[in-house]
């Protein structure tokens, strides 16, 4: 058996609430992408030239540890991500996965909330190993993917994935 593991985008429930208000308390300005290349978070695609977008902020951690019933504390931060201004239909489900172009980290945070450490990922071939180092961790409860130039969060991983017969 091989373990699989899958990029969680925003949840559409969650991105409803951001297009209204983002984390920061902000409403969002809508704008067509001239360039398009956006990382998008409720796709987890890149935006084309003309697609209607928004940069908004948002606290990944702080939603995940509400769910949880935990406070991360010190740990919760909030950051800019960029969403699809109006709904989409999300992910492509047989995707691989997304944004390994270039250089991430992979961020691990335990069920507390708290940071146990990261990993720089330089190829897109070691992003199942480092999450698979990540999750041998018993301590681990989910790894966030963030753009290593800007810190910027892109998905997270949560333990548990899809395990698939190999």
């Amino acid at each position: 058996m091989t373990t699989t593991y899958t990029a969680q985008p925003i949840a559409p429930r969650v991105l409803k609430e951001l297009r209204a208000t983002d984390d920061a308390g902000r409403p969002p300005a809508p704008f067509a992408d001239a360039e398009g290349g956006a990382p998008l978070r409720c796709c987890l695609g890149r935006s084309e030239p003309g697609e209607r977008i928004a940069l908004v902020s948002y606290a990944p951690l702080r939603r995940w540890a509400a769910e949880q019933g935990v406070d991360p504390g010190a740990y919760d931060e909030v950051g800019p991500v960029f969403i699809h201004a109006d709904a989409c239909p999300g992910p492509d489900a047989d995707a691989a996965l997304p944004f390994t172009d270039v250089h991430r980290t992979v961020r691990r945070y335990s069920a507390e909330g708290h940071i146990l450490g990261g990993r720089l990922v330089e190829e897109p071939d070691a992003f199942e190993r480092a999450f698979g180092e990540a999750f041998d961790d018993p301590a681990v409860a989910l790894v966030h993917v963030r753009a290593v130039e800007y810190g910027c969060f892109l998905y997270e991983v949560r333990r548990g994935c899809e395990v698939r017969g190999g």
